[in-house]
């Protein structure tokens, strides 16, 4: 299964790293600073239920295709320009996981790339970079 952690901050990268560790095809999308410490020094977690550090994460490029499942995990008020990105990533079948504090993410999310890619999701956890 391919998945694309879009927003790999607190929340995106605590879960893409672990299904990373997994063992999962995790392709992640960050931009900026965070790009920069990805390429440089990887990604690294400091928790309860055990560190880990992936030494060269996958970054998402204009060549990385279609994945499986998308977790869309950047801030709400950055939501609907991330979802419209979305598109060169979809395939048919691909789950798009929105990941935001509030209850409308996952209707934006339907309104700009339709309710069939939707997977609503919740996630409980309290992180930082």
């Amino acid at each position: 299964m391919r998945i694309a952690v879009i927003g790999a901050g607190g929340v995106g990268g605590y879960f893409g790293a672990r299904l990373a560790a997994g063992g999962s095809d995790v392709v992640f999308g960050v931009r900026g600073a965070q790009r920069d410490a990805f390429a440089t020094s990887g990604i690294r977690l400091r928790s309860g239920l055990g560190d880990l550090h992936i030494e060269k994460p996958v970054l998402l490029d204009a060549d990385s295709g279609t994945f499986d499942v998308v977790l869309l995990c950047t801030k709400l008020w950055g939501l609907a320009e991330a979802a419209e990105g979305l598109r060169p990533l979809l395939g048919e079948s691909t789950g798009v996981v929105p990941l935001q504090n509030g209850v409308d993410a996952e209707y934006i999310v339907a309104g700009i790339l339709g309710p069939a890619h939707v997977i609503g999701g919740v996630a409980y956890i309290a992180g930082d970079i």
